[in-house]
């Protein structure tokens, strides 16, 4: 019955993509909790004694008292199942207790050290089908009325200590001084985890007092080495560690690296799920949204590794560990043939959207197999097993993609933690990206599109069905390891690399140093490189397609850093520059995410790149077209500054690039290059820019906004022109009649740029390498304009009127 009662929905447990580790619970108080509480004080005040037949009010009165103390000291009653077994009887039929508390006490006289577990086994099972039915009806009833839900049975238990004993009765061959551990029987150990879990999902607080309890979360641990009670502890330890209000240390589990080596790939895929909850650093809300000045401090205080990062360094020392990641997250599977495929995929969506379901099937699959051949169960016999081959080609399928999910997403955190570089070369080592381009035609995206956008899940707007997780961890691993990195390359095939080489050549440009250093024996094989494949089916997306973004994104991180002409080049002959202006200009696209994500790669391709601007000139032919794509632009800056920057900067390239007749051809003609050519438009985006930011509001997100201001007037500045703007700027303060505002703000966000930037090296390296100004500069403008002396005409506090300086100095202190 495990199978049937396992976690809520997939698609609860990986909304983390984009992402909460906790599972759903039922509200926060059982609605027959007060009601329960009052029959077992009934049944303490009105019982008759056995003893003497007569009402025992003052007996029962320290009975209460005792068993109230014993909640806060710990001392006398432990659990309810101490009470009088007549008392309990008596009460039972009027209180609804179904004879739970009953059952609980023939448990625990059952179950004493060396006693014959059998027995306290067969009192189990009936409580274990009685807690079964209400973690049944949790699973499959709505979600949305699910927390509405009242599960007396699974509350009693709880109530008269029966989480506690089951507890006490799994631990006890931990507590013996025999050098021989005594083994327990494998069915009493999964009975015993089956309903404890069902009580986590049940009732509220048990979770979180499993948690609270370190010794036995370790001990949790050493039930994995035995595989017919895997399932059952990998779901219990994973619901647990969701809820621990501190993160686990890989490192105090007892041989872990033994452990994590003799999973088999199955248990290893699975353990990946609870590896997810320990190297992730906590989810404390949108990483986007947290204030840099918050995050800034926090890290100031936080100087040492955090456990997550701790934890990841733990995983990568583990010997054989990534390459078998690796191995998991490309092995590939057999294919789905027939006309009913995708209706047939579609159903088993609508019941098995959980990885442990399809797992306790599998395993089903495996004893049935066991029953008839002594082989071993590995994924070989499995494949032959008479279940297995009963079980529709859909769900094999979707249980490898559930699989990869969880694979792909402890790679990409791995790829995005302090290790990327020893991550990376074992990645590159093992042949992830080329494994991962064999399968994406027949596995992560194939060449149907029906199930791609079905919503599935508790949250009607969240596209979380297990085809699309996998599509998102996947656009997200390619995202993370394309990021300003060299390894990009790996992407593509040999004759893609060839076609790189061959458009610097033309060019009469050198290879980029990375190209040149790509070890051709660790690239994509057969006709298309993986970003080739990528862009194929970027093009054919539909309009409302949940994947844009993340497509966007990983195409952009191929060309981040510093800019390349041929990528930039090899990208354009593929007709993507086409295919955003659609997006953006004809497809009616209203996506914020969406759309912000194409201007940054728009942004990216576009820059410095003449023939960039050609093609968009001959896209946008119409003042219509035209002036759609400024509505859009203008409509917010937030998600489109990245490609004013790209213009700007692109501008005043071309500009010292006149004895080109091709350029001088392009600027007189391109409709954009002329519009950013007027300085009261760049004028007008560096009004909003530092007008839609201040300190107190700066996030990851918009900081971007800021660097553009600053890109504005560091070329001003190299022009001689810096004082025209920043006057500029107090005649629109005046003009709004605001005076001081602007420039105060502008004078507080420069000085949070100095702290901020002059302590990273990563970021202040971004910075060179995406504006092809070199930091020296960029810091040398921003002392410039935080210059004292008043009578510097390029230090703003000279445009501000005394009156209204406002030059907050413990703005940014701690």
């Amino acid at each position: 019955m495990f199978f049937l009662a396992v976690s809520c929905s997939f698609s609860a447990s990986r909304c983390r993509l984009i992402t909460s580790n906790n599972s759903s619970k039922p509200s926060s108080s059982c609605p027959n909790s007060s009601v329960q509480e009052e029959e077992i004080m009934a049944t303490l005040l009105g019982s008759e004694s056995p003893c003497t037949g007569g009402k025992r009010r003052n007996c029962s009165s320290n009975i209460v008292t005792k068993f109230t103390a014993s909640k806060i000291t710990g001392q006398g009653f432990s659990r309810g199942t101490q009470l009088p077994g007549g008392l309990l009887q008596e009460r039972d039929k009027r209180a609804k207790w179904h004879g739970i508390p009953t059952l609980l006490q023939k448990l625990y006289e059952s179950s004493h050290p060396n006693s014959d577990l059998s027995h306290a086994h067969s009192f189990l099972k009936v409580l274990s089908s009685q807690l079964s039915m209400e973690a049944m009806s949790f699973v499959t009833e709505d979600r949305k009325t699910a927390q509405e839900s009242t599960f007396p049975n699974t509350y009693t238990f709880d109530l008269f200590g029966g989480v506690d004993l089951l507890v006490e009765i799994l631990m006890r061959p931990t507590l013996t001084m025999q050098k021989k551990k005594p083994k327990m029987n494998d069915d009493l150990v999964k009975d015993c985890l089956s309903v404890l879990y069902n009580c986590c999902i049940c009732t509220e607080g048990v979770t979180k007092s499993l948690a609270a309890r370190d010794d036995f979360v370790l001990f949790l641990f050493t039930l994995m080495t035995n595989k017919k009670t895997f399932l059952q502890t990998a779901t219990l330890i994973e619901d647990i560690l969701g809820v621990k209000k501190e993160m686990i240390q890989l490192e105090g589990i007892p041989n872990l690296s033994g452990l994590v080596q003799s999973f088999d790939q199955q248990q290893l895929a699975n353990f990946c799920r609870i590896l997810s909850v320990t190297i992730s650093e906590p989810d404390v809300g949108n990483d986007d949204k947290h204030t840099l000045l918050a995050k800034n401090a926090q890290q100031k205080r936080n100087a040492s590794p955090s456990r997550a990062e701790v934890n990841q360094v733990t995983l990568l020392n583990i010997p054989g560990f990534i390459e078998r990641l690796c191995k998991l997250a490309t092995r590939k599977v057999s294919e789905a043939t027939g006309a009913n495929f995708l209706q047939e995929l579609e159903d088993w969506y609508t019941w098995l959207d959980n990885a442990l379901v399809l797992d306790a099937l599998m395993q089903m699959a495996t004893e049935e197999a066991e029953q008839s051949s002594t082989e071993s169960s590995d994924e070989s016999s499995l494949a032959t097993s008479p279940l297995r081959h009963r079980l529709p080609q859909s769900m094999k399928i979707v249980h490898e993609i559930m699989y990869k999910v969880e694979v792909l997403y402890v790679l990409c955190v791995l790829l995005m933690g302090r290790q990327r570089n020893q991550v990376h070369k074992m990645l590159a080592e093992f042949r992830l990206i080329p494994g991962l381009n064999n399968l994406f035609d027949k596995l992560i995206w194939r060449k149907y599109t029906a199930s791609n956008h079905v919503v599935h899940g508790q949250n009607e707007n969240c596209d979380c069905s297990p085809e699309i997780s996998f599509k998102i961890q996947f656009l997200r691993l390619l995202q993370s390891f394309s990021d300003h990195h060299e390894n990009k390359y790996l992407l593509l095939n040999s004759q893609e690399l060839n076609e790189l080489s061959a458009i610097s050549m033309k060019a009469n440009i050198p290879e980029v140093e990375a190209l040149v250093n790509t070890d051709r024996s660790l690239v994509c094989d057969g006709k298309k490189g993986l970003l080739t494949r990528l862009l194929t089916v970027m093009k054919r997306e539909p309009p409302d397609s949940s994947f844009r973004f993340w497509q966007a994104r990983a195409v952009e991180s191929f060309l981040r850093g510093a800019t390349s002409y041929a990528d930039q080049m090899f990208l354009l002959k593929r007709g993507l520059l086409e295919h955003i202006l659609f997006c953006i200009i004809d497809s009616g696209c209203t996506s914020r995410d969406v759309l912000q994500s194409y201007f940054d790669l728009l942004g990216e391709l576009m820059k410095f790149n003449i023939d960039a601007f050609k093609r968009f000139n001959k896209y946008v032919n119409t003042p219509e077209k035209f002036q759609t794509f400024l509505t859009q632009i203008n409509s917010s800056l937030v998600d489109s500054n990245m490609l004013v920057r790209c213009i700007v900067l692109s501008l005043d390239r071309f500009e010292s690039q006149t004895e080109d007749v091709k350029v001088v051809e392009v600027l007189s003609e391109c409709c954009l290059l002329s519009y950013m050519a007027r300085v009261e438009n760049r004028l007008s985006f560096l009004f909003r820019l530092i007008n839609i930011i201040n300190v107190q509001t700066l996030t990851q997100e918009n900081v971007s906004c800021l660097n553009t201001s600053l890109v504005i007037l560091m070329l001003a500045r190299r022009k001689a022109k810096l004082p025209f703007y920043l006057n500029a700027l107090r005649e629109k303060e005046y003009a709004e009649k605001y005076p001081g505002c602007l420039l105060n703000n502008f004078h507080n966000l420069l000085r949070f740029w100095q702290r901020h930037y002059l302590n990273k090296d990563k970021d202040s390296t971004c910075l060179e390498n995406s504006s092809c100004i070199p930091f020296s500069y960029w810091k040398e403008t921003v002392s410039v304009l935080l210059g004292s002396d008043r009578t510097s005409l390029c230090a703003i506090a000279s445009y501000i009127d005394e009156p209204f300086m406002d030059l907050d100095k413990d703005l940014l202190e701690d």
